[in-house]
């Protein structure tokens, strides 16, 4: 049900419909959908059906990460890098993209590579950054690439 309201959401496979991508999460969000949790919190982040709304949209990106959900993690770490709806935080960014990079998703470890590099929330440390981009590098990150090469003229 939740992938039935993203695709309205999005307009992918239908015609774009926020009245119906909504009507589809509420019913997904019955059982508890991370998928369907995560969609509000974006369609609240962006001001779509909702006025925008980034507090609510990190309630529910949390409510979709504290299961698990790789997507919603990342836009926690993103929440709290930021600081859209909670106090930044590079600490709490990094735990959230540690939770979706250990996924095996790449943005979040080419983020990890980034916050070693520039020192976001802990100590440089050139080694850890150039070990997380190699692994977005090995999932087929483009940007860790260009953050590695980048790194690697400067050590």
């Amino acid at each position: 049900m939740a992938d039935i309201g993203w695709s309205y959401l999005n307009g992918e496979g239908v015609g774009q419909d926020v009245e119906k991508a909504m009507q589809w999460y509420e019913r997904a969000l019955e059982g508890g959908s991370p998928v369907a949790q995560c969609g509000i919190g974006s369609m609240h982040r962006e001001g779509i059906g909702f006025p925008q709304d980034y507090t609510k949209a990190a309630e529910w990106y949390l409510k979709a990460a504290k299961q698990g959900y790789v997507s919603a993690q990342i836009n926690m770490g993103r929440v709290y890098e930021d600081g859209e709806g909670v106090t930044q935080d590079y600490g709490v960014a990094m735990e959230w993209y540690l939770k979706a990079a250990d996924q095996g998703d790449v943005d979040p470890q080419n983020n990890l590579g980034r916050f070693y590099n520039q020192g976001y929330g802990v100590p440089k440390d050139f080694q850890k950054a150039k070990m997380w981009y190699q692994k977005a590098i090995e999932g087929g990150c483009e940007s860790a690439k260009k953050n590695l090469n980048l790194l690697q003229q400067i050590t």
